[in-house]
């Protein structure tokens, strides 16, 4: 595959979507750019089930913990990934958002004029971690830059 002047990046930090990084940067073009996209799936707003948070302040402080601790998380990943692209001398700008992964996918694919859009694979059975799945079939008829899912470290 020939070298890409402006790539999307779907990455948060896993080590298949680390794969995926990898390969969008090798394959970006000398001062060409790379967008990195982070989803932060819409199944966290449901994580402060009230079932052992019975009263209100230890319902609130647990939320900003989690909260907290994913801003954290989110930071470290982007300033990886934006040294790294620094350090090649590429282009680098990031968005965050909250929702269904293929849907947000999609929607920055289809309407940012990239040459490729990278994703990691899904990660092997039997690797510890959250088994999130990528809708591939919505952002395959959302977008018109080639996809391309890179296989994961595992496998």
């Amino acid at each position: 595959m020939n070298p890409t002047r402006a790539i999307l990046l779907a990455s948060h930090g896993t080590p298949g979507a680390r794969a995926a990084e990898r390969a969008a940067l090798d394959l970006c073009a000398a001062h060409g750019r790379v967008h990195h996209l982070l989803v932060v799936p819409d199944f966290w707003k449901g994580m402060l089930g009230d079932d052992w948070l019975n009263n209100a302040a230890v319902h609130v402080r647990f939320g900003r913990y989690v909260e907290d601790q994913l801003e954290r998380e989110i930071a470290e990943h982007v300033a990886r990934v934006a040294d790294e692209t620094q350090r090649r001398g590429l282009g680098y700008s990031c968005e965050l958002r909250l929702g269904k992964p293929a849907e947000c996918l999609a929607a920055v694919a289809a309407a940012g004029g990239f040459d490729l859009v990278v994703v990691g694979s899904p990660r092997p059975r039997g690797t510890p971690g959250y088994r999130s799945r990528l809708a591939v079939e919505t952002v395959i008829k959302a977008i018109k830059a080639p996809l391309l899912i890179v296989p994961h470290p595992g496998r």
